[in-house]
């Protein structure tokens, strides 16, 4: 097979999260364990971190790879989803795996991959496991899939955990209330390993509390460790001025990611990046933390995050797709210098936007869209849906298209805000 039928078998034969929703989640670590074995078990031949949540999971995941790549060791990061290309999920050193690397790893284990029917997902992350102990990577930052507890990842004994925040997300997978969805990312926490939680709240708090303390681990949280004390924005990047508890200690953090909702992720890797250093074998210098924050997005080729696609009129791209995640977008809209808001929207059918649509500007003009994809809703049922919450705007089904005739309305003092979806964001990326 060459690279494009390779990546056809992939999204064809095995069931695919982004494409067909919760008809291809297949939670269990069966599968996954007997991959594992059978290639030799890879994921045990490099340091892990294993990085859960419900939002802010890829941005600390690779905020903490940079970090780990400038204080000189090989780093491997695995994120999910891709926006541009498959290769996105799987990075050494901030590059990605080679196309001919992905052939031959299918190639070569193909038929075991069918025999154990194998989830997209699954396969994906034994790939990344056997390209790391491949690449002598000596440490991998490693991002759940959904949930936590069984999904693929956590067949890794990793060195530290890291759960974001817990939102309402996938509830028909995860659960329907905040403690069953926490306890199901309170799965990664492995015995004696401690966990970094990022955001605590009382909601749940005490789930994380239990989980820990049936297997004899420490919870850290990480607002306790480091406080946020200053944060402006200079050009495209954002200045932070941090305070360590444990010293008083205050760094002057440089981030080049946008996005207001960077300084809650930008402390869960700061407590991360000190715990790695105080108590694990890494060392990471204070210029390694600094330089490695500085050039984040640089590092790792990070998109999608508050992402300036032109000046003239401002036009933003964003991945925050639920709840949680588009209560930030919006309040950023709202702060953000504009006349008018022009908003390319497009969500996937599964979402809850009772919760969502809520959250979104009253006073924007909506272009309505729909993705490439098997799961997006489609354009006119969200135009519908929109018009009960009081959101307004045209019909535009693909979304090339939507981003064109948002070009065509808006001025120069305007801005065009492009969202709601991930694939949606991909397209126009």
């Amino acid at each position: 097979m060459n690279y494009n039928q390779t990546l056809e078998f992939l999204f064809q034969s095995l069931p695919v999260f982004e494409t067909q929703g919760a008809t291809a989640y297949k939670p269990g670590l069966e599968r996954i364990t007997a991959f594992c074995r059978h290639i030799g078990n890879p994921q045990r031949n490099f340091f892990t971190i294993h990085v859960a949540g419900t939002n802010g999971k890829g941005s600390v995941a690779h905020i903490i790879a940079a970090v780990l790549q400038q204080a000189g060791y090989r780093t491997g990061l695995f994120t999910s989803p891709h926006l541009v290309d498959f290769r996105e999920r799987i990075r050494v050193d901030g590059e990605m795996i080679p196309k001919q690397k992905v052939v031959n790893f299918v190639d070569k284990h193909h038929d075991k991959m069918v025999e154990l029917e194998l989830s997209f997902f699954e396969m994906t992350a034994a790939m990344a496991f056997d390209y790391f102990a491949q690449s002598d990577v000596e440490v991998a930052v490693i991002e759940t899939g959904l949930g936590g507890r069984l999904d693929a990842t956590n067949i890794i004994v990793p060195i530290l955990s890291i759960v974001t925040n817990i939102g309402l997300e996938h509830t028909a997978l995860l659960g329907d209330t905040l403690p069953k969805i926490a306890a199901e990312k309170a799965g990664i926490i492995k015995k004696s390993i401690p966990v970094i939680i990022g955001e605590a709240d009382k909601r749940y708090n005490d789930v994380f509390e239990q989980t820990a303390a049936a297997n004899k681990s420490r919870v850290i949280y990480a607002e306790k460790e480091f406080s946020c004390e200053k944060h402006t924005l200079e050009g495209n990047r954002q200045l932070f001025r941090l305070r360590r508890t444990r010293d008083d200690q205050a760094f002057e953090v440089e981030l080049d990611l946008q996005g207001d909702y960077q300084c809650r992720n930008i402390v869960t890797a700061s407590a991360a990046v000190d715990f790695l250093h105080e108590e694990t074998p890494l060392t990471i210098s204070r210029r390694a933390y600094l330089e490695g924050m500085k050039n984040a997005a640089a590092n790792t080729a990070l998109m999608g995050r508050w992402q300036k696609l032109a000046e003239t009129p401002l036009t933003i791209c964003d991945t925050g797709h639920n709840a949680h995640g588009i209560a930030w977008v919006a309040r950023q809209l709202k702060e953000t210098p504009h006349k008018a808001l022009y908003c390319v929207i497009g969500f996937v059918r599964d979402k809850d936007l009772a919760h969502i649509l809520p959250l979104l500007p009253h006073d924007a003009h909506y272009l309505f869209t729909q993705a490439h994809s098997e799961r997006a809703l489609p354009a006119a049922e969200l135009t519908a849906k929109a018009a009960i919450y009081g959101l307004h705007g045209e019909t535009v089904e693909q979304v090339a298209d939507a981003l064109a005739r948002a070009r065509e309305l808006a001025s120069a003092e305007d801005m065009i805000f492009i969202g709601g979806s991930t694939y949606v964001v991909a397209e126009v990326l």
